[in-house]
């Protein structure tokens, strides 16, 4: 009798393995990992939040005036700008437009560009530990670098708002477009942040790189003089190479939104802006993906 009983145990305790070997069985399959790729980055949104906080709350961690470093870093470059091109070079703005409030408004939007792209050209060296202990869309720490400029923008379109006031100088119908200009700001930080996100990680010498083209970015681009003075040179060889320089349309189209008519606005110069960052995005994206998976052999 006992004997029947351990045999009856047996064959229920084989059948109950079985039944949980197959409920959950697991397939592996070539080419499955890039065929959820989109699906698996959506999956681990709550992550994308965590590591926007933290690099939200390490931004500014240990500082004494915090955000504040938001308004004082654009306010203090318009007082400088303003005094060395409008007072001692005599540089011209667009007629009707208080020149600090164009200057103002260059700054915003190219700092916007400039720390974002910073951050997601860093964004996976920031995060080696995390790349080298486990699986998740790669795509997520750059895009988590988005968070950071995107708070501090908000913050100097506020200062922005106050001296606008002071100034008496209020937006027209153009503001509608305003933000179309902000997501256009934000899809030439990402083509160009993520080329430089993968290259930053094989080569190190791109950490060093960045500033530079920051730096340069800055006195190429019209913000402390409008492109008003470029169109007297149209018969300049370096006319053409001006306006393929995509931050020129967007940040003339900023000011456009928020200075009104009285803002240079050459429309055209946006189309070439369009496709060259729709082709670099999609290069860019195509680039990350392709490389995500060699991040930890170079980490």
């Amino acid at each position: 009798m006992g004997e029947i009983l351990l045999k009856a145990l047996f064959l229920a305790l084989n059948l109950k393995v079985k039944t949980m070997a197959h409920s959950e069985q697991v397939i592996i399959e070539a080419g499955h990992g890039a065929k959820n790729y989109w699906r698996d980055l959506w999956k681990n949104r709550e992550l994308l939040l965590i590591l926007s906080r933290r690099d939200l709350s390490v931004r500014y961690k240990q500082t004494v005036v915090g955000a504040g470093w938001a308004v004082i870093r654009p306010f203090a470059t318009m007082l400088v700008m303003v005094f060395v091109f409008d007072k001692v070079a005599k540089f011209k703005g667009d007629e009707g437009v208080p020149y600090p409030l164009m200057v103002l408004a260059g700054i915003t939007i190219w700092t916007f560009f400039s720390t974002t792209f910073t951050q997601i050209s860093h964004s996976i060296l920031l995060n080696s530990n995390l790349v080298t202990k486990t699986y998740f869309p790669r795509l997520i720490m750059p895009l988590s670098s988005v968070v950071v400029g995107f708070v501090d923008f908000i913050i100097s379109i506020i200062l922005y708002v106050l001296i606008a006031i002071w100034y008496q100088h209020f937006p027209s119908w153009q503001i509608l477009l305003f933000p179309a200009f902000v997501l256009l700001t934000l899809a030439a930080s990402l083509a160009f942040g993520l080329f430089f996100a993968v290259m930053n990680v094989r080569f190190r010498d791109i950490a060093q790189l960045i500033p530079f083209i920051i730096q340069i970015g800055f006195y190429a681009c019209p913000i402390a003089y409008s492109s008003s003075l470029v169109e007297a040179n149209q018969g300049a060889w370096w006319y053409d190479l001006y306006y393929l320089n995509p931050m020129v349309s967007i940040i003339d189209g900023f000011k456009w939104c928020l200075l009104g008519d009285g803002a240079f606005f050459k429309v055209s110069s946006l189309y070439s802006t369009l496709g060259l960052i729709v082709l670099v995005l999609g290069f860019s994206i195509y680039y990350f993906r392709k490389e995500e998976n060699s991040f930890v052999d170079y980490i």
